[in-house]
């Protein structure tokens, strides 16, 4: 007999707080794989290069990757615009890119995954893309865009900023 003089209580109790406890561990064991995981949602690179003070929104910005070669990185129309289609385009001499991608993200505030692959052209030596920035405020804001040029024997990302609204 069960706690209350019932025969299947304690039975109906027990298989309850093991469900309970499955749901637990399963919880548990979500959350460490998600720790675990959460580095391959971000793009791999072997070497970060300083932030370059060049302006996206008055030209193209260049910047000399570790093997020798120089990226040079735009971003049209300008000045850039929010919710409106960007292209984007990197340019190779004296090295060169097997992919390219490009994350925005805000300089002062995460606004999650934002990465953009770039198409090769022709050439060879040149990536295309296109791209929005999303919204978050109506004000001015400061964007991050880092270029992530896998070399073959490296992965080196190169960042830019620049700023939208007034």
């Amino acid at each position: 007999m069960g706690i209350d003089g019932q025969p299947g209580y304690t039975r109906s109790m027990t298989k309850n707080l093991l469900i309970d406890a499955a749901i637990v561990v399963a919880i548990v064991l979500l959350g460490v794989a998600g720790h675990a995981l959460a580095p391959l949602l971000k793009a791999r690179t072997d070497i970060v290069l300083p932030l370059s003070g060049c302006d996206l929104n008055r030209q193209a910005c260049a910047a000399t990757l570790p093997d020798g070669g120089e990226l040079e990185f735009s971003v049209e129309p300008r000045p850039i615009p929010i919710l409106k289609p960007l292209t984007l385009r990197a340019s190779f001499r004296n090295g060169a890119a097997r992919r390219v991608e490009v994350d925005f993200n805000g300089s002062q505030m995460e606004m999650g995954d934002n990465r953009q692959p770039l198409h090769a052209q022709d050439d060879g030596a040149t990536f295309v893309g296109q791209a929005n920035l999303p919204i978050c405020t109506t004000g001015r804001m400061e964007w991050q865009a880092t270029v992530t040029v896998d070399t073959g024997t490296s992965v080196v990302a190169v960042p830019f900023r620049f700023a939208t609204g007034h």
